[in-house]
């Protein structure tokens, strides 16, 4: 495909800043673990491990599977964007509405991205 819709590209931006976000507090756990005091040292290092690879994984999705129209990546994605959905529900409950309806709302836009007709159209083709 030589030209990707709008929302493709929408979709792909989206879940590429989750996966620089995710990857980031990763790597800023992981440095904090090396030069603090963790309270529990295996769960500070497993909750880096983690970051880095949803990160990655996200990275990867966005790049690889979004950006390229390649058909595998809609679900991921799709799949990211519905575990934020519930994870900024909890945060707005929790009184953090300054974190909670952001992510909201990128993860509203990012689903609108994934399920629209043309990005339908391009990872699909026209018989979809």
């Amino acid at each position: 495909m030589s030209k990707r819709p709008w929302s493709l590209v929408a979709a792909a931006l989206v879940v590429a800043l989750e996966g620089l976000i995710a990857l980031g507090l990763g790597v800023y756990v992981g440095v904090e673990t090396a030069f603090g005091t963790p309270d529990d040292l295996t769960a500070a290092l497993a909750e880096a491990a983690f970051g880095v690879l949803i990160g990655a994984g996200l990275l990867w999705v966005a790049w690889g599977g979004l950006l390229a129209a390649e058909r595998w990546g809609r679900a991921p994605a799709v799949l990211a964007q519905i575990f934020m959905i519930p994870i900024s529900v909890t945060l707005i409950d929790s009184g953090r509405p300054e974190f909670g309806v952001p992510l909201l709302l990128v993860a509203v836009i990012g689903l609108v991205g994934l399920l629209a007709p043309p990005t339908t159209r391009a990872l699909y083709g026209d018989d979809s």
